[in-house]
């Protein structure tokens, strides 16, 4: 297994860190903002910045360990700077997880402690599946989404791509989340929704509409 370089190191990153570890990972390090170069994340050392990924093409994978809540366009901006590097993203599954041998995880997903991914399930590339998160069967979770922890996607649900869904909410079953969708956190989702926006509540109702 080759050594695994982390790219943010913020909160997010020390979670990501513990789950990789608990997988078999090596950390060679995290690339972070320069003031941060030279400290340490839990016991990891901060060994440049993103503008170093190219550097560390041949010697490490990458994961990409900015999070994000309102928008992924970071997240988003370090994915291609890796893939435009020739760099290759690691799937993270941490050792507590449970991912079906009948689902598919794309690179640079994350799937953190507790979290589980059930039959048939589909989740794409650079995702968060946060701590509890539940992916029911024959779920879709589109590229670049954020699934916060304790969420509970039901059965043959469809989530867009750059989604957020906050915290504690459900999703039932069968439903569809459009693209570039906030949902606030504890809120359930009884039915699709496809406008752009902030959606919260029980039911979960459009609150902001995206500009």
């Amino acid at each position: 297994m080759k050594q695994l370089v982390l790219i943010g190191g913020g909160g997010h990153c020390k979670s990501v860190l513990d789950a990789a570890e608990s997988a078999g990972f090596n950390i060679l390090g995290v690339l972070d903002i320069p003031e941060n170069v030279g400290k340490d994340i839990l016991t990891t050392k901060v060994i440049g910045t993103d503008d170093d990924i190219p550097v560390y093409v041949d010697k490490a994978d990458f994961v990409i360990t900015v999070g994000f809540i309102k928008k992924p366009a970071v997240r988003i901006k370090l994915y291609n700077k890796v893939k435009n590097a020739g760099g290759r993203l690691a799937t993270i599954i941490a050792s507590t997880a449970y991912v079906s041998k009948y689902a598919e995880i794309g690179e640079g997903t994350v799937v953190l402690h507790q979290a589980f991914v059930n039959a048939g399930a589909k989740v794409g590339k650079n995702v968060i599946l946060n701590t509890a998160t539940n992916i029911e069967h024959d779920a879709i979770i589109g590229d670049h989404c954020h699934i916060s922890t304790g969420t509970m996607v039901n059965g043959e649900c469809k989530v867009g791509e750059r989604c957020f869904i906050g915290s504690q909410s459900v999703l039932a079953n069968c439903i569809s989340v459009g693209d570039d969708i906030i949902v606030g956190a504890g809120s359930f989702v009884r039915k699709s929704i496809f406008e752009k926006g902030i959606y919260s509540g029980n039911p979960a109702i459009l609150k902001v509409k995206a500009k």
